[in-house]
């Protein structure tokens, strides 16, 4: 683990919710978004980067106007004033070190730059979120062996997992247009599908997704780029990835299981998927690495998707939790409650193993590509990341606290995705909420 001073749990920051118990941003998260203020009247403001700190949003353009930096920072600086985060993805882990180090020594207890950045300062609860980056392509993986093992069992009883699941990350290229950010509403949609008992060679029906559902996800965020035809060592791997954030990939499941043969998802897939509005960089979640096994008796990875440095601590300790609001609970002021809750260590492939694989190909990444890491669901019962494995397929109804029970999603219905890591000897840090609302079909 490259633990360093940013990571003392015992540090500080003049910004006094920083401190607050259960924050998702400690002066030790510091993740990057692409925000504005909320204007009632008048032209929109101009979209910038900000780093969030306690319920605050450090505004980074304003930052960098109020001085104070060295000539290597404010060059840093300068494209996130701009709302150009992948300006600063593309530079590496030297550039993102350096950056990182300056700002929390501006926003650490005692900093001698606090009266200038105070006014900087804006509280989440008055800025708007865009996509933290600009995403030109998207792949979704499929890392959870317990998410794929369930789904497997539900249409493959006596073979659940593929032969190839434990030897290659299986993924699929998804629409980078449809992705949006935490809190944009998610129109139910339309398509074809095949009712139960239809007759064998009759008409698929047509119309609003019957079977709507979420996946739990983690995205990664691309960092430095890699040139066509040159593939990413796994132990180079880490210098490519920039940080994660939440993923909810909507599934119209109906859709889904009509179209997918033969070559993979489609339009069940790409009607949106909801991104949380802030990156959590791979500095700050170096606290909470843990080894990569894998069980007795599976096949260890090729050497192209091993190294001891993968071995030592590839995976990571994520707590992982899926919440739902109805419009039954919104109404009656209550708020969302939780599904189920899983760990992003069980994950079957590591980040590293997923860029190394994208590449070896010799597939070129981009700044603020997105991998998407699939549905991550636990191993015990309830732990399932979709309702298609809480409900068996539609078969077991969920009952909520309400009364109200739940097959797949209804209209109304919002989800939230929450994440967090914590530990003994280190801060706790978070991802923030991703939530989106279920509208109904056009």
């Amino acid at each position: 683990m490259l633990l360093d001073p940013s990571h003392d749990p015992a540090l500080t920051s003049w910004v006094a919710s920083a401190q607050a118990v259960g924050t998702d941003f400690p002066i030790q998260n510091l993740p990057y978004g692409c925000f504005r203020r909320i204007r009632r009247a008048g032209p929109a403001e101009p979209w910038r980067i900000g780093v969030a700190i306690g319920d605050q949003v450090l505004d980074l353009a304003a930052a960098a106007q109020a001085g104070g930096w060295s000539a290597e920072v404010a060059a840093l600086l300068a494209p996130l004033a701009a709302g150009n985060l992948n300006a600063v993805m593309a530079q590496g882990s030297a550039a993102r070190r350096v950056l990182r180090s300056a700002l929390q020594a501006a926003l650490k207890t005692g900093s001698a730059q606090q009266p200038a950045l105070a006014p900087c300062l804006i509280a989440q609860a008055d800025v708007e979120f865009s996509l933290p980056c600009t995403v030109h392509d998207y792949t979704d993986f499929y890392t959870g062996i317990h998410h794929a093992t369930a789904v497997g069992k539900l249409f493959r009883p006596d073979n659940p997992l593929l032969p190839n699941y434990k030897w290659v990350p299986i993924g699929y290229h998804g629409r980078a247009s449809s992705l949006v950010v935490s809190g944009t509403p998610i129109r139910r949609p339309n398509g074809q599908f095949k009712l139960p008992g239809t007759p064998e060679g009759a008409a698929p029906d047509f119309g609003p997704c019957r079977r709507l559902d979420y996946e739990l996800e983690l995205g990664a965020y691309v960092g430095r780029a890699n040139a066509l035809g040159e593939p990413v060592a796994i132990g180079q791997a880490g210098e490519h990835l920039f940080g994660l954030g939440l993923l909810n990939d909507w599934s119209a499941r109906d859709l889904q299981a009509w179209e997918y043969q033969p070559l993979g998802p489609f339009l069940s897939k790409n009607f949106g998927s909801v991104l949380s509005p802030w990156i959590v960089t791979m500095e700050a979640l170096e606290p909470f690495r843990v080894p990569f096994t894998r069980p007795e008796g599976d096949p260890q990875p090729l050497p192209y998707l091993d190294s001891a440095e993968n071995r030592a601590g590839g995976a990571l300790d994520i707590q992982l939790q899926v919440r739902i609001q109805t419009a039954q609970m919104r109404a009656a002021g209550e708020p969302a409650v939780a599904l189920m809750q899983s760990n992003y260590r069980d994950a079957y492939w590591t980040l590293a193993q997923l860029l190394a694989h994208h590449t070896v190909n010799g597939c070129n990444l981009n700044p603020g590509d997105l991998l998407g890491s699939g549905t991550q669901s636990g191993p015990q019962p309830g732990q399932g990341g979709s309702l298609l494995e809480l409900t068996s397929g539609g078969k077991q109804p969920i009952t909520l606290p309400n009364g109200e029970t739940r097959t797949f999603l209804q209209d109304g219905d919002t989800v939230e995705l929450h994440a967090w890591c914590e530990r003994e000897g280190a801060a706790r840090i978070g991802f923030g909420p991703c939530s989106g609302v279920i509208l109904p079909a056009p």
